[in-house]
């Protein structure tokens, strides 16, 4: 495939993921003060498993940590998962505050995907009592592909990390999709035009800052892990979601990869691509 192919291929994908129209949430909750420190709330629309409870999946949408791409963009997904049966909780975070061009807020956007996963258990009790918190799954596209795998590592951060728990969170497991999963590699390719330094706070921030965000250095976690990924994706190349796989092996850890031939980087969260009924199989095996 030539490069104007690929990019021609790439293009159409997006397109067709930002086609579909925003889907409103049945419920919305804050779980800060802050008008981006909200979770929307899909309740599911079919009984998809045994009866009773459905599981909760909690949706980190991406975008690069920028300020444009916010969870609206992800709510067709967040809805068609509704539709397979779960019960869906989509986390909105401050992301890049100075310009469309800035990615993350430090330490802002990591300290709202901790207080968000914190606050989700008793805001899904009161506001989808469908759900069962017992059987949650974390999955994120992207940029919140790093943010839901770093969600399941904050009991091993560094000792001093403000994020740090004293044991794992109670999840059944992460999808991270298309995930920018190793930092360092990511940065070296350049990844959504130097993000990943940007979320870091540049040069002179990011090894100091690597150890605290970065999720192939925080590694066994102890919780299943898969990562879907596609195999044509010229945002976020194959060889990011390799290399964190890679680490976790070296780690002692074993991570699913589950590698889509002919799929970029939007058909993951397009309810209209047949990767996305895949996301939702790569889901259940772990939620149910």
């Amino acid at each position: 495939m030539t490069d104007d192919v690929a990019a021609a291929r790439a293009a159409a994908e997006e397109e067709s993921a930002f086609a579909h129209p925003p889907v409103d949430p049945d419920n919305t909750a804050s779980y800060g003060d802050h008008p981006d420190q909200v979770i929307d709330f899909y309740a599911p629309r079919v009984q998809a498993g045994p009866v009773g409870p459905a599981p909760l999946v909690v949706v980190l949408h991406g975008g690069a940590w920028r300020a444009p791409y916010d969870r609206r963009h992800v709510s067709p997904f967040a809805a068609f998962l509704a539709r397979r049966g779960f019960a869906v909780a989509s986390v909105e975070y401050r992301r890049g505050g100075d310009g469309a061009s800035v990615a993350g807020r430090w330490p802002d956007t990591l300290d709202d995907v901790a207080a968000a996963l914190d606050a989700l258990p008793a805001l899904a009790g009161e506001r989808l009592p469908q759900a069962d918190p017992r059987r949650t799954v974390v999955t994120g596209h992207s940029a919140g592909g790093q943010l839901a795998l770093w969600a399941a590592a904050r009991h091993v951060l560094p000792a001093d990390a403000p994020w740090r728990t004293d044991r794992p969170a109670p999840l059944r497991g992460v999808v991270a999709l298309a995930p920018i999963a190793d930092l360092a590699v990511a940065d070296k390719l350049d990844v959504c035009g130097g993000a990943v330094r940007q979320l870091l706070g540049g040069d002179e921030r990011f090894a100091e800052r690597q150890p605290y965000a970065d999720p192939a250095l925080l590694l066994p976690t102890g919780i299943a892990t898969t990562l879907v990924q596609g195999r044509t994706d010229l945002d976020v190349p194959q060889a990011v979601a390799e290399s964190y796989a890679d680490a976790a092996a070296k780690a002692g850890e074993v991570v699913g990869l589950t590698l889509l031939e002919d799929v970029g980087h939007f058909p993951l969260i397009d309810p209209a691509a047949d990767a996305c009924a895949v996301v939702a199989e790569e889901i259940a095996q772990l939620a149910w």
